[in-house]
């Protein structure tokens, strides 16, 4: 609490003018941010799919191990290949193996037909790195609606996350569904 309260002053100082010269005049909203350790130029991915499928089927697509295993088979790439079995537990704080092993995680929190939380990574970020995965289900013209977000992954992951969920999930999940 102390080098925080220094900090401040000193800041103040500086914005007073008070400091000697030759000093650089920082603003109170830059220095906010700072002293809370708030990055607001987080990453983050927002996707929302159409599905023609009860909420249901979805739901379970994403959270049965044979379904799962299915949808990566239709995946565009060969990343669902490999002796590593899809395995996904149907329980909070339950662990989920996919593609092979190339993402892993834990499942948060499961309502049935309605919402999916993950604690989820791939094989390749630095080791205890978890990004929050979380898929909400609503029902949509006969069919359901999947509202996807996911956060706290690596900076620079974005646009290569964002395409694979496309690529991995969403387009071989509305093939299956089909």
């Amino acid at each position: 609490m102390i080098e925080l309260q220094t900090r401040r002053r000193i800041l103040g100082a500086l914005a007073a003018g008070s400091v000697g010269s030759g000093c650089a005049l920082v603003s109170r909203a830059a220095t906010t941010d700072d002293e809370l350790g708030i990055d607001r130029a987080a990453e983050a991915i927002r996707q929302s799919i159409q599905l023609r499928a009860p909420k249901r089927r979805v739901y379970d697509a994403l959270t049965d191990s044979e379904q799962f295993h299915k949808l990566t088979l239709l995946s565009l790439s060969t990343m669902g290949a490999g002796s590593q079995p899809t395995v996904i537990s149907t329980n909070p704080g339950g662990d989920f193996v996919l593609f092979a092993g190339h993402i892993a995680g834990r499942q948060i929190e499961l309502v049935p037909d309605q919402r999916i939380v993950q604690a989820w990574r791939t094989a390749d970020w630095a080791p205890g790195w978890y990004s929050i995965a979380h898929f909400a289900l609503s029902d949509s013209g006969g069919g359901t609606r999947l509202d996807f977000n996911h956060t706290g992954f690596p900076k620079g992951q974005a646009e290569h996350l964002a395409k694979g969920w496309q690529s991995h999930y969403w387009q071989p999940l509305a093939k299956l569904l089909a």
